[in-house]
């Protein structure tokens, strides 16, 4: 797709590039451009968004009246653009791009109050409490459970695949208040506090090597009755709006965009020019192109839906269409960067990258030097990474089920 910026969006667009000049520095271009997650290190991913905050760039969708930026389409899609290319680092979604906005269309006043500024200064560091041992795509059957004591609910149970939840210090979650014949009735969401008597964090090592993922235990735990989003019991309607931005709330395509430009460019630097391809040479470059107008239709949707969005409109069900499309053409572009870089992507060399956690069980030695060319360090685990990104926020199984019922009416 060719977008033609109108003098306002490329006035933007020259503040947009000044401002990344003048405060990204170097150490947050070198973890943005060694990301080898979908989410950054906590520590560098707040130094960024402390930055934002002091422009009051943090929240581009949410309104002025939150503290956000209530940009335009094109503004969104042009600072999406230009951190991208500029190897920003990503801020955690789980509050600005999940929680913010739920508090925004079902929070209580004192709640929005409360909780909107510290999100956007990252006082607040927020996880998502969903997926159970036993639900995960079917979070509907999930057993959490809250029981009513008068001005607190006493929450008992497991979430797992807890992104963060070792440094967050807030959860939102879904827990069972009632049992109903219907399993979506009776769930309630539930803001908890995870310096509370009885929470329980124990890591799980994902199998690039960084430990992102926690099981969340509660035993016991008292949360204020004022910690509940929405109406009791009404959780599930709370959740589907969650999810709806959790999928579809954001733009993939220019990041998308920079990474094939890189496997291009690696590509080059590990096979040279040829004047004679060979059929593997072909095969490799019609892939790259393949990838290239899956990635256009894919901003073609996007750009649709950031327009509703900007109206004040939840994503809705293509939310379902882009999260599918987005992590498998991610998931491809990881497939093809190890075609780019060959035998160059097997050393495990975690100490030379920026995981979205630290590696556990690997120390490197002090005078350890980093092996191949600096563009091969992140291709290894990225690939090893993005194997989970066709199951997060919900399965692409389940994504397609969404859109069979909801977009096709089967």
């Amino acid at each position: 797709m060719e977008l033609t910026w109108s003098a306002e969006d490329q006035r933007f667009q020259d503040e947009v590039r000044a401002f990344l000049d003048a405060e990204l520095t170097d150490e947050l271009r070198r973890v943005g451009q060694g990301l080898t997650s979908v989410y950054g290190p906590p520590e560098q991913s707040l130094a960024w968004q402390r930055i934002l905050n002091r422009k009051g760039w943090v929240a581009p969708a949410w309104p002025k009246a939150y503290g956000g930026c209530a940009w335009s389409v094109a503004q969104r899609y042009i600072w999406a653009s230009e951190t991208a290319r500029a190897g920003a680092p990503p801020l955690s979604p789980m509050g600005i791009g999940m929680c913010g906005p739920v508090l925004i269309g079902y929070g209580t006043s004192e709640q929005r109050a409360y909780y909107l500024p510290r999100i956007l200064s990252g006082e607040d560091f927020w996880c998502q409490g969903y997926s159970e041992p036993g639900s995960g795509s079917d979070l509907a059957s999930l057993q959490m459970s809250a029981r009513d004591e008068g001005e607190y609910f006493v929450c008992d149970g497991h979430k797992i695949w807890t992104t963060h939840a070792h440094v967050a210090n807030w959860i939102f979650c879904l827990v069972r208040t009632s049992q109903e014949r219907i399993r979506q009735l009776g769930i309630t969401f539930l803001l908890i506090d995870m310096k509370s008597p009885g929470v329980t964090v124990k890591p799980i090592v994902s199998l690039s090597g960084e430990h992102i993922q926690n099981e969340v235990f509660f035993d016991d735990v008292k949360v204020p009755k004022a910690n509940v989003v929405g109406r009791v019991g009404d959780g599930w309607t709370v959740a589907k709006y969650l999810m709806e931005f959790e999928r579809g709330g954001g733009v993939s395509a220019p990041g998308l965009k920079v990474r094939l430009d890189k496997i291009r460019a690696m590509a080059d630097a590990e096979r040279g020019e040829v004047n004679a391809l060979s059929e593997e040479d072909r095969s490799f470059r019609r892939n790259l192109a393949a990838a290239a107008i899956e990635i256009d239709a894919l901003e073609a949707v996007e750009l649709r839906v950031m327009s509703r969005l900007s109206q004040g409109e939840a994503p809705g069900p293509e939310s379902s269409m882009m999260k599918t499309v987005s992590t498998e053409l991610s998931q491809r572009l990881t497939e093809l960067a190890l075609d780019a870089v060959g035998g160059w992507a097997w050393p495990y060399q975690p100490h030379t990258v920026f995981a979205g956690g630290p590696s556990p069980f690997f120390t490197a030695p002090e005078d350890a030097a980093a092996v191949g060319p600096a563009y091969s360090r992140t291709v290894m685990a990225k690939h090893l990474n993005d194997r989970a990104a066709s199951i997060y926020a919900g399965t692409n199984e389940i994504q397609r089920n969404i859109m069979a019922k909801a977009i096709l009416g089967l």
